[in-house]
Parts: C-alpha cells; sequence; structure tokens
C-alpha cells in the first residue's frame, strides 16, 4: 500500500475508534437517565 493510503486508514481507524471511546467515556460520566414510558 501507498505512504498516502496508509496514513488515510489510521486517520479513519482513529476517528472511529476515537468516536467510541469519547461516547464510552461520556456515557460513564454522565449516564443517562431512564425515560418513563408511555
Amino acid at each position: 500500500m501507498s505512504t498516502g493510503a496508509i496514513i488515510m486508514m489510521i486517520i479513519a481507524i482513529t476517528v472511529v475508534w476515537g468516536g467510541l471511546a469519547a461516547s464510552i467515556l461520556l456515557l460513564r460520566r454522565f449516564p443517562e437517565a431512564p425515560e418513563d414510558e408511555g
């Protein structure tokens, strides 16, 4: 693979896994309050 392709792959992986980790940390810090059904 070319250098540009490797750099783009690393950026894409970082965005996906970084977003996942950020959402997990955000939910652990501020858990969602359960909503009443009905």
